[in-house]
């Protein structure tokens, strides 16, 4: 069983790249998963990451304003200290059996 990720408003405000009233709205449409602990929103990641691939302008206001700005600076240039192709594994999908 996995552990929920849970953010503040503010918090998916940031990392989504959009105005906390984008993500209360979406609370009050019932889009996103959420509960209250001491009178604070509390919102499912994994939810909320749903809601923003959903809507296309969400999408592209992540990708430039939200995380997604970063990703590229993330990305390893030097092929000295890229992952190897060959330590890499793969998960194999199990063959049926009849």
């Amino acid at each position: 069983m996995s552990d929920i990720i849970r953010l503040s408003i503010s918090e998916a405000s940031r990392l989504f790249g959009v105005n906390s009233q984008t993500i209360r709205r979406a609370i009050r449409q019932q889009e996103i998963a959420y509960s209250v602990v001491r009178n604070r929103y509390q919102l499912n990641f994994e939810s909320v990451l749903k809601w923003s691939q959903r809507r296309t302008t969400i999408q592209h206001k992540l990708a430039k304003n939200g995380i997604g700005q970063y990703v590229d600076k993330w990305k390893i240039k030097n092929p000295l200290y890229s992952p190897n192709p060959k330590v890499i594994h793969t998960p194999t999908t199990p063959s049926k059996q009849t």
